[in-house]
């Protein structure tokens, strides 16, 4: 299968499309099955389009949207569009009760198609495409001023065809990687380590703390030991670098283009590539 049609249907804070280069000339030649159990919005995974792979993320709302396009591709698009197309002569405003639409369902787990499709609606309509919840698990990003459509659909067509044939999961990382075997390739773009290390930003209300940053390291140590191959990036941090240094790894620093940030002096950073082989 092509991957020319296939792009992420959201925009992802850490998302990697601008490091793909990257990441495929630092890939293993051959490997078995892939997992990538950070998946966020999918810009590995719909680069490489490989045939046996797991994909997990902790945020069950982003998951839902995956499994509806995998399993309800047409009811999906048809929300989507009729989300697009109500009359809404007031973007805000229409912006603002479609927010808290999603977040009423958000609350009582309603993990279904027009969750999805708000999801998708609302990350196409929020400031710089950030998926931000407060301490309540509400999201509570801004309008940014655009009626954009919100899906591509050939895109969404093509990522359907895709998903028929890999495992969905929406759990822990350790959980998604457990049934990794020597030969196996593990992609690792886990929430980022904090440039100012007194400051952890929540992903999703559990959030990712410096304890999951270690035990994150320790499952990496784990599944080296088990001889699967793996690939893990972040900022270029002490954190990371003391948790991933000396251990034999090795360590790439690349530059990047912080597109999600509000000040644009502070969009240019170092981030790190780390591969076990």
């Amino acid at each position: 299968m092509s991957n020319s049609n296939v792009a992420p249907f959201v925009k992802w804070a850490g998302g990697k499309r601008q490091l793909l280069p990257q990441i495929k000339e630092r890939m293993p030649e051959k490997y078995n099955a892939y997992y990538e159990p950070f998946v966020g919005g999918g810009a590995v995974v719909f680069e490489l389009l490989p045939a046996n792979a797991l994909i997990n993320d902790i945020n069950k709302a982003l998951i839902n949207v995956y499994r509806q396009i995998c399993n309800a591709s047409d009811a999906f698009l048809g929300a989507v569009n009729k989300l697009d197309t109500e009359m809404w002569e007031d973007g805000k405003k229409y912006y603002y009760s479609l927010r808290e639409h999603y977040n009423d369902k958000l609350m009582k787990a309603e993990y279904d198609v027009e969750l999805a499709a708000l999801f998708v609606f609302i990350n196409k309509h929020c400031f710089n495409g950030l998926y931000r919840v407060n301490g309540k698990g509400l999201f509570n990003v801004p309008y940014n001023n655009s009626r954009r459509t919100s899906v591509d659909k050939d895109a969404v067509m093509k990522i359907s065809e895709y998903l028929q044939g890999i495992t969905i999961m929406d759990g822990d990382f350790e959980e998604a990687c457990k049934g990794a075997k020597k030969g196996d390739f593990l992609f690792l773009d886990s929430p980022y380590a904090p440039l100012n290390p007194t400051s952890f930003e929540s992903y999703t209300k559990e959030g990712f703390d410096i304890e999951s940053h270690r035990r994150l390291a320790e499952l990496f140590d784990e599944l080296t030991a088990k001889d699967c191959y793996c690939m893990l990036t972040n900022h270029n941090t002490e954190l990371i670098n003391g948790l991933y240094g000396n251990k034999g790894y090795k360590i790439d620093v690349v530059s990047v283009k912080r597109m999600i940030n509000s000040d644009a002096s502070k969009r240019v950073g170092e981030e790190v590539i780390i591969c076990n082989y």
